[in-house]
């Protein structure tokens, strides 16, 4: 058991059971993500990106920028140069900076969108009214106006009017382009820190466009604990993952640009009919049958297999393992044990 602990979670008594039970209840009422709000969690990463950039390139690039209206005085995060000075410039280029979607226009200006977590872009009539609370922004363009929208009551969206391409490279945070890299470069940047996979993975700064739900993803595919140090790993560890992460990337452009079909990609959520373990908590493994299983931290969540990936091993979640304390169960079977245990 965890802190030292060595007698079985399977002996434990009725009263652990009961505090058991009310801790998993108290855990459920508080962590679990209401089922209306999952299109609008997670944030839109490197497919998302690719697949939004594909779409615009056929319906902006070499089209006149008419108009920019702001509905959210939230959204705007640059003062100079001025937002109307992108007005009646033609869009020469489109480029994903990580997370990003860069526009550049005539006069090497730049409008750089960052969705964040509950942004989305949507392809609408010219003109289309800011009716919409959730509305920021519109960009509008002869044949049709880009909307841009934001669920939720926080403002997390941003949108930087930016001159010159040191300006633009200023907001790349400098992650590796896995997609481009070869395992060489791939396993340098990842053991330049000693972090957990999942952090590493997501970490901006040392790779580009992964997030929370596709690193899920990738994990799972490579068969690696979230949790592993990333300066522990084995070169064949390295290799697979390396080989993963690539797989796991096309895989999913390819299928949203199938989702698509030439149309302006609606519903990009983080949440995917076929996906593996990402928002899949308690499903079926759908390469062993185990129940994926989940660890949170504040506003995350990551799911995995423990049968897959952790040898069997339960990972200690900060909350729930905080309430149990030596009473967190190691295993799959403590785990199922405990909560079938009737008081």
């Amino acid at each position: 058991m965890l802190g030292g602990a060595t007698s079985s979670v399977l002996a434990l008594t009725p009263f652990h059971h009961t505090a058991f039970r009310n801790c998993w209840s108290r855990w459920q009422g508080v962590y679990r993500c209401p089922a209306p709000c999952q299109d609008e969690c997670g944030m839109p990463e490197l497919p998302d990106i690719v697949v939004y950039i594909e779409a615009l390139q056929q319906r902006i690039a070499h089209q006149r920028l008419e108009r920019v209206r702001i509905a959210s005085p939230f959204l705007l995060r640059t003062a100079n140069p001025p937002l109307q000075s992108v007005e009646g410039k033609n869009v020469q280029r489109l480029r994903r900076i990580g997370k990003r979607i860069a526009v550049g226009l005539e006069g090497h200006l730049w409008l750089v969108l960052h969705l964040m977590i509950a942004g989305r872009l949507h392809w609408r009539q010219p003109g289309v009214k800011l009716t919409s609370k959730q509305t920021l922004a519109a960009f509008d363009f002869l044949h049709g106006s880009l909307l841009l929208t934001e669920a939720g009551s926080e403002r997390r969206a941003s949108l930087h009017v930016l001159q010159g391409d040191a300006a633009l490279a200023a907001l790349d945070p400098g992650g590796l382009e896995v997609l481009e890299a070869r395992v060489e470069g791939f396993a340098a940047r990842l053991m330049a820190e000693n972090h957990t996979l999942k952090r590493a993975l997501t970490d901006p700064h040392l790779f580009s466009g992964i997030g929370n739900a596709y690193s899920d993803e990738i994990l799972h595919r490579a068969q690696l604990s979230p949790v592993a140090m990333t300066q522990r790993l084995k070169d064949e560890e390295i290799e697979r993952l390396h080989a993963a992460v690539r797989a796991t990337l096309i895989e999913w452009t390819d299928r949203l640009r199938a989702e698509a079909q030439g149309q302006f990609p609606e519903g990009v959520t983080a949440f995917r009919d076929g996906m593996a373990v990402h928002g899949r908590y308690s499903q079926p493994c759908p390469r062993c049958g185990a129940k994926i299983q989940r660890i949170r931290y504040a506003s995350n969540e990551t799911n995995y297999c423990a049968v897959c990936q952790t040898g069997g091993k339960l990972l200690a979640d900060r909350g729930l393992s905080r309430l149990l304390k030596q009473d967190w169960p190691r295993t799959l079977e403590e785990w199922e044990s405990l909560r079938g245990a009737k008081p």
